[in-house]
């Protein structure tokens, strides 16, 4: 999208504004199809947790692909966007056996990284197959909020308990049809994540009746110009060779399955918020924002470097800013960042936006979270409304405390 679209959708919707181009998305998931072309059986389930939007969901499902899932309300929405239930993987951590049992009846694929949750649920279910989530203990991702796979981590069985997995299955005579990892998110290495890989295969081998091995994801995407990105079709020829050799040391073509999120939506999405004002102290020049970490919280809490343009005054001489909003904290998108000069009302964009961004925006300081708007066939479309006062308060209680003895 160009900064003539921006400006446009800007006036057009106001800011704060999310805006996501969905050719970028279509081009992500061919990109990374097109990679593994040599698997016979490929499977996307994009992660919803990622970007949940319900428009934004039928789009992707249009793709050709399925969706994970980490939540009962997201196994809702994935079925109110229409996706069928067996296209639907739902792995959840910590949650209730419950909740687990009243997605099974949903008819959704049930991933499982508890013993205990396993033992249970196989007593209850030995007829219906689930999958099982393996911790490789490998340390991998590009940040330690994001990586999940090592020792430590609180997802997954450890490789370590296989054979309690597989006691667990000769007890209850439940079939595991599918062995899961996810070890983080930006891994730019190929080779941690391949090393990663040949830790599951050889999990694998010890499960005699697997449909399919899911790899999670985890790829890298370039925050700004000059940034770094796991290279997918590298990575695509490596694994695929592995993965097929595989296959036929088990005896016959399993499914290989990704769930990518970020890899697909974050470079489609463009944050646009306007300047309120130009604060200059005696050492620093801040830009400040009619917004905050409430609507964009990844570079207070990740430390992410989200390149900032400014879209209406894109080609004028650059000064160093630090880049802030209105929320009554230490409230900092980036610092002494060199941008095209800024001024009062000016529209600044916010790249790679499209990824734990708006499903991670909250109410606080009493803030509304913003619109989001999908760019189709040079169509500025709205795909939620910007929040009101009403919604803000719409299921609070008020007491009458004249009316308390």
């Amino acid at each position: 999208m160009n900064n003539e679209i921006l400006q446009k959708a800007a006036r057009k919707f106001g800011t704060p504004l999310y805006i996501y181009d969905a050719n970028k998305i279509k081009n992500q998931y061919e990109r990374l199809t097109r990679s593994f072309k040599s698997v016979k059986k490929l499977q996307i389930n994009y992660a919803v947790k990622a970007l949940s939007n319900i428009s934004i969901l039928k789009f992707i499902k249009n793709l050709g692909s399925g969706i994970d899932t980490v939540s009962i309300q997201e196994v809702m929405l994935g079925i109110k966007a229409g996706y069928s239930p067996k296209k639907i993987l739902y792995t959840p951590n910590g949650v209730s056996l419950d909740e687990i049992k009243k997605v099974s009846d949903m008819g959704v694929n049930i991933n499982i990284d508890n013993l205990s949750m396993l033992e249970q649920f196989g007593n209850l279910y030995p007829e219906i197959p689930v999958c099982v989530r393996i911790n490789p203990h490998v340390m991998a991702g590009g940040n330690n909020k994001i990586s999940v796979g090592h020792i430590d981590s609180k997802f997954g069985i450890s490789i370590h308990q296989i054979p309690h997995i597989l006691r667990i299955i000769e007890n209850t005579n439940i079939k595991v049809n599918g062995i899961h990892m996810h070890t983080g998110s930006d891994i730019l290495d190929i080779e941690v994540f391949i090393n990663a890989t040949e830790i599951l295969f050889n999990a694998a081998s010890k499960f005699k009746f697997l449909d399919f091995i899911d790899l999670g994801s985890g790829f890298k995407v370039a925050y700004s110009t000059n940034d770094s990105e796991t290279n997918v079709e590298e990575l695509g020829i490596k694994l695929s060779k592995r993965f097929n050799s595989f296959c036929k040391e088990y005896g016959r073509n399993l499914a290989l399955i990704f769930e990518p999120g970020k890899f697909l939506v974050s470079e489609s999405g463009n944050f646009l918020c306007s300047v309120n004002s130009i604060k200059q102290t005696t050492s620093t020049v801040f830009a400040q924002v009619d917004s905050g970490f409430n609507h964009f919280i990844r570079p207070m809490m990740y430390g992410t470097s989200h390149a900032i343009e400014n879209v209406t005054n894109p080609y004028d001489n650059e000064r160093f800013y630090s880049v802030v909003g209105y929320i009554c904290e230490t409230d900092t998108f980036a610092t002494n960042r060199k941008i095209s000069k800024i001024s009062e009302g000016d529209i600044l964009n916010f790249k790679n936006a499209g990824a734990y961004c708006f499903t991670m925006a909250s109410n606080y300081n009493s803030r509304l979270r913003p619109a989001e708007v999908l760019y189709i066939n040079n169509e500025l479309i709205q795909i939620r409304k910007r929040e009101t006062f009403e919604d803000l308060i719409t299921n609070q209680i008020e007491i009458n405390f004249a009316q308390i003895t």
